[in-house]
């Protein structure tokens, strides 16, 4: 079952790579370490970990989660999160799956057994965190969380079940907490559209830890137009989950435009999206020596632009506490299109293609940007779609 609900994510998460040298202009020194023994394990994860050297204490972790058939090798090898240590001075934690756990080593970001507080592999990577704070005399309050496809899935679930150890998150191609509860509801989730209100998805998040009253991590989200593994809408609906956890109007704040075909949009300085125009599924690398570039390419590690520094600016690794500074950007910040972003218009399939909000193929009708079905390419037709950014339509019926 769990090999049936994974098979269309195993063939867009790499297959298990060698290690290879992170691509930087200075090699870092230190070296991917197992760490053998590191308290209560459930989960059955192993855990790896890169510490720059000569690390001082009170200094930030970043836990980062591969994809499905990848190693904590791959994800160091290729993400950038090394080089970035190295650079700004944290400890870097990479847990890493086994077939025994699952047959194509997918985080369970599916099962109530492993992706919630206390128990399975979110309490491995729980006991991971408090080993590394251990040994390092880490900052408890600049703990935080990454990763891609189904380590993205982990991610949100445990931003959800953990709000208290993680301050923030970066879910890379990744699904809602909590959006399956079972293998036979993972592939809907990657799929599909769940429509539900944001205020739904949020208290899928509060339900995890009841009686937490916050504060909330902040989260980073990405998402390529182009994926058909986890599909965009997935970027949406994390969105609209972590904007009503946060209490905030899935209005954007502000829209910017980075580097390989990103458009960020923010939503106060709680919650963040990047959408990648046409980008597949995987984690967006720009490999190179400048200051915002980091990473390497590699199956599934695509070139564009370097999420994790991004996403470490998000995260105020780059200051001496956690911060707000917004990446750096060579266009002016706008919050204005045509229409507005998070315009919800009402029509027919036929009057949406020709406004450029779908298109047609073969008689049927899809959405820009999210590639959602919408039916028949007709005047008879009729859905709501919503604007979320610049070109990137989603159905919102019974939104409008």
């Amino acid at each position: 079952m769990r090999k049936l609900a994974f098979a269309g994510l195993a063939a867009i998460t790499a297959a298990v790579l060698t290690t290879v040298g992170v691509a930087a202009a200075d090699p870092p020194a230190a070296s991917l370490v197992q760490i053998s023994s590191f308290g209560a394990n459930p989960g059955a994860l192993a855990m790896y970990t890169y510490t720059p050297s000569g690390l001082e204490t009170g200094r930030p972790v970043v836990v980062a989660l591969h994809g499905c058939t990848q190693s904590a090798a791959d994800y160091y090898a290729h993400s950038g999160w090394p080089a970035l240590a190295d650079r700004w001075r944290f400890e870097v934690v990479f847990p890493q799956q086994s077939t025994a756990n699952n047959s194509l080593k997918c985080f369970n970001w599916f099962g109530t057994a492993d992706d919630t507080r206390g128990n399975g592999e979110a309490a491995s990577v729980k006991s991971m965190v408090d080993k590394a704070i251990g040994d390092h005399g880490s900052d408890r309050s600049r703990v935080f969380v990454t990763g891609l496809s189904a380590g993205g899935g982990m991610t949100a679930d445990l931003l959800a079940a953990y709000p208290d150890v993680f301050a923030g998150g970066g879910i890379n191609a990744g699904l809602p907490a909590q959006c399956a509860t079972s293998v036979t509801q993972a592939t809907n989730c990657q799929q599909n559209n769940q429509n539900l209100t944001p205020a739904q998805w949020a208290s899928r998040v509060t339900a995890q830890y009841p009686g937490y009253g916050g504060p909330w991590p902040r989260v980073a989200i990405w998402q390529g137009t182009g994926d058909y593994t986890v599909y965009p809408v997935n970027g949406t609906e994390l969105r609209d989950q972590w904007t009503a956890v946060h209490g905030l109007s899935q209005t954007p704040t502000s829209t910017q435009s980075l580097p390989g075909g990103t458009t960020l949009t923010s939503y106060g300085d709680q919650v963040q999206l990047y959408s990648i125009a046409g980008m597949g599924h995987g984690t967006a690398v720009d490999p190179g020596t400048g200051t915002t570039q980091c990473g390497s390419t590699g199956a599934y590690f695509l070139a564009g632009i370097c999420s994790s520094y991004y996403t470490g600016v998000f995260f105020g690794l780059d200051k001496g506490s956690g911060g707000t500074t917004p990446p750096p950007t060579t266009t002016t910040p706008t919050t204005t299109t045509t229409p507005p972003s998070g315009a919800c218009v009402s029509a027919s399939n036929y009057a949406h293609t020709q406004a450029g909000r779908a298109h047609q193929s073969s008689g049927q009708t899809y959405a820009n940007g999210s590639n959602q079905a919408m039916g028949l390419w007709n005047t008879f037709t009729t859905h709501a779609l919503r604007e979320t950014s610049s070109g990137y339509w989603v159905l919102a019926d019974g939104q409008c």
